[in-house]
């Protein structure tokens, strides 16, 4: 696995790329320092597999560089980090398809756990997000979380495992090998059962449950079912 921090503030990138080490040593760590530099690396690098994306960079506004790393390469999982924890800034990167969230002030047991969290097919968000459910939300209570319990099945397990990386239905149908009306008719079927209308809520309520996806290898393990 190959992963790239993108961080302007070189200690941080530093104690980063040390917990991976520690935590991860299978991972190979690659660091930017702005956009530009980050653009250079996704174009050059097709092996990246995870992006550690901060929305603070000196070379672009917020929200964007999440935008722009996706345009260049929307099959990376792109994990935000960021000093700003409001929850608008948190929906409006799941919205723009962040995997996760993670604030910069998580401490570092907690970082950790987040990462692994995430990659053993988790999602992580800051409670300000998670405590914050709408009224009348019909997302499952927790008790009900795994995809067995919440009537999921294996392939519709696979599909919401995409949809939390932020892959887009096309790029679902390609790893999946299924058609896009299939894909279309799962979604269907994840959004109800998680009591959602769009993909940001799905992650929400999936990270509520504290749902374990299945893993990409296990995914690609499967034959292409309907």
């Amino acid at each position: 696995m190959k992963i790239l921090l993108i961080d302007d503030h070189p200690l941080f990138l530093d104690g980063l790329s040390l917990l991976f080490a520690q935590e991860f040593p299978h991972a190979e760590v690659l660091q930017a320092q702005s956009l530009a530099e980050a653009e250079a690396l996704l174009t050059g690098d097709a092996g990246i597999d995870w992006v550690l994306l901060d929305l603070g960079l000196p070379d672009s506004d917020g929200i964007a560089a999440l935008e722009r790393v996706h345009q260049l390469r929307p099959d990376v999982v792109c994990v935000v980090m960021s000093a700003d924890e409001r929850p608008g800034t948190i929906l409006a990167a799941l919205d723009r398809g962040a995997a996760g969230f993670l604030p910069k002030t998580t401490r570092h047991g907690e970082l950790r756990r987040a990462l692994q969290q995430m990659m053993n097919g988790g999602v992580y968000l800051p409670t300000t997000v998670l405590a914050a459910e709408p009224a009348g939300s019909t997302t499952p209570r927790p008790e009900a979380g795994s995809i067995t319990a919440l009537g999921l099945s294996p392939r519709q397990g696979d599909v919401l495992r995409l949809l939390i990386e932020g892959k887009p239905n096309k790029l679902i149908c390609r790893d999946l090998g299924l058609s896009e009306s299939t894909v279309k008719t799962h979604l269907a079927a994840i959004f109800r059962k998680l009591g959602a209308s769009s993909r940001t809520q799905a992650v929400v309520a999936a990270a509520r449950l504290g749902l374990q996806l299945p893993t990409p290898a296990a995914a690609r393990s499967r034959q292409p079912l309907s």
